[in-house]
This record gives structure tokens, C-alpha cells and sequence, in this order.
């Protein structure tokens, strides 16, 4: 296989993305979109090693975050600029389609993408996030329950983003968030505590610096919804369910795979979270798999 590429896209005057493709040029492109904040190396080694034993994949960098421009203070955007980012990424890298595979925040990006720029997706992997969309959730029963009164998000998750952020130094900026990781992984898989500090030491190396913007959770929100088009898309996709997720608990998978036109497939990979320990690595990527490739 060969060696991962780097390359840098302009997506934006003035803004660059750093990019890393692996896999055969020639095989069907994989774009992985990553959550708030979250560098590019959030997606772990070993899952992007098997996505491309049949994919072309790329991962990327955020604005503000990784290696990527670090732009917000001076030019605020909106989260809807980044899901433009998603599609000048394929447009830098001269990629016509490709699957998109996005968690948390990703999955909303994605969401936007598949509903603006169907004619550049191949297929859509969500987790580990929301539908954009105000149709009410239809239990089996036929309940019908408004969007607004789904669980909402772990309390101890909101407190621990309460929490100031100071600077103490690397070794505590590790312990934070290695501690908010926690919090993400969820009670049913046993959670690794050097997994996710040397993910995050390997993260801080990549970017250079420790610090976090806080960009994505300034940035405005509005102009998301997209209850129509989510309703009349017909591109393939697929809504991996995490049952132990404290942000995107059930039943927001299967209200997301009901609102998504074409006929969305649910998969759940037991025992995950709104993390990717070692555990999840192999069913996760089975899953998307069997999605992109049909087998």
C-alpha cells in the first residue's frame, strides 16, 4: 500500500487545510470528517489503515485546529463554511465523488454536503450525531415525539465543557482531555486512559501548539436545518447507532435514519460512545465497508 501523502488545500482566501491521503489513487475515494475541534488524527491508525484496503482515504484538518490555518479570530466563519471546506477538500485534491464518512460534528457537515452537493457524494456514514432536521421522531407505536424533547446531552458532559480552561502546562492539558475522553467513551466499553493521552500527545506533536480556539463552539450555527432536502435525498447512507453515546444518545440514530430520504440503513456497533477506543475499531469499520463496497 502505498505511503500516506500530505498535501495542502486552499479552500478559502487565505485558508489552507492540511490533508493526508492513503490507498491506491485509483481506488474509490473515502473522506473521513472529523468533530469539533477535533484534528484530523482523531481518526485512529488502525481504522484508516483498514478503510484503505479499499478506498482511497483522506483525512484533514478543521480550520483551527491541527496544522490547518488557525483563522477564526481574525475572520469568524460559520459552521456552514466548513461543510464548504468539505467540498473544496475534493475540489483541491481533484476528487469528482467520493463516500463521506462524518462523526459528531462531521456527521452534520456531511449532512449538508449529501443535501447541497448531492452530485459529489458517493454514499454517507453518520454517527455520533443529530438529524438537521425538524421532523418529529415516529416511535414504533407511532408516538410521535418533537425533536426538542429527544435526549439531549449527557449532564456531566455539559459540566465538565463548563469547566474554565487554563493553562497549567502540557501534562494538564493532557489530563483534561484525557478526562473529558472519558466522559465520551461511554460506560460499556472499559476505557483505555494511555490510549487516549497518547492520541492526544500525537495530536499536540502534529499541531504544534496545545492550546484549543474554541471556534467551532463560537462559530455561528445558523443556516443548518435541512429537514427537506435530508427527506428527498437518495444518496445511500448509513447511520452507524451508538448506544452508549452521551451526546447523540438513542433514539437520535434511528430518528436520523427515519427523517433521511432513500431508504438509510441502521447498523449499531455495540458498546460504543462518541469516542473510537481500540474496542470499536473492527466493527466500525466492517460497517462502512459493507456500506461503500456492498460487501
Amino acid at each position: 500500500m502505498p505511503q500516506p501523502h500530505v498535501q495542502y488545500v486552499e479552500t478559502a482566501p487565505g485558508v489552507r487545510l492540511w490533508t493526508e491521503r492513503r490507498g491506491e489513487p485509483d481506488a474509490p475515494a473515502l473522506l473521513l470528517v472529523m468533530g469539533a475541534q477535533a484534528s484530523g488524527l482523531g481518526w485512529p491508525e488502525e481504522l484508516c489503515d483498514a478503510l484503505a484496503a479499499r478506498h482511497h482515504v483522506i483525512r484533514y484538518d478543521h480550520r483551527d485546529t491541527g496544522r490547518s490555518t488557525w483563522s477564526y479570530e481574525k475572520e469568524p466563519y460559520r459552521l456552514t463554511d466548513l461543510a464548504d471546506d468539505v467540498v473544496a477538500v475534493l475540489d483541491g485534491l481533484g476528487i469528482d465523488r467520493a463516500h463521506l464518512v462524518g462523526m459528531s460534528l462531521g456527521g452534520m457537515l456531511a449532512q449538508l454536503v449529501l443535501c447541497d452537493h448531492p452530485g459529489r457524494v458517493l454514499s454517507a456514514t453518520l454517527f455520533g450525531t443529530t438529524a438537521l432536521s425538524t421532523a418529529p421522531f415516529v416511535r414504533p407505536d407511532g408516538t410521535r415525539t418533537p425533536v426538542e424533547e429527544l435526549p439531549g446531552i449527557d449532564p456531566r458532559v455539559l459540566a465538565e465543557w463548563a469547566r474554565p480552561v487554563e493553562d497549567h502546562g502540557l501534562e494538564a492539558e493532557l489530563d483534561r482531555r484525557v478526562r473529558h475522553w472519558r466522559l465520551l467513551n461511554g460506560e460499556a466499553v472499559p476505557f483505555d486512559r494511555a490510549y487516549f493521552r497518547e492520541l492526544e500527545r500525537r495530536v499536540v506533536a502534529h499541531t504544534g501548539r496545545y492550546d484549543s480556539s474554541g471556534a467551532h463552539a463560537r462559530a455561528d450555527q445558523s443556516g443548518m436545518d435541512r429537514t427537506r432536502a435530508l427527506a428527498a435525498t437518495r444518496v445511500p447512507v448509513l447511520v452507524v447507532a451508538a448506544p452508549a453515546d452521551p451526546l447523540a444518545p438513542p433514539p437520535h440514530p434511528q430518528h436520523l435514519a427515519q427523517v433521511t430520504g432513500g431508504g438509510a440503513t441502521l447498523a449499531e456497533v455495540p458498546g460504543m460512545g462518541h469516542a473510537l477506543p481500540r474496542q470499536v475499531l473492527a466493527p466500525l469499520a466492517g460497517a462502512i465497508l459493507a456500506h461503500t463496497t456492498g460487501s
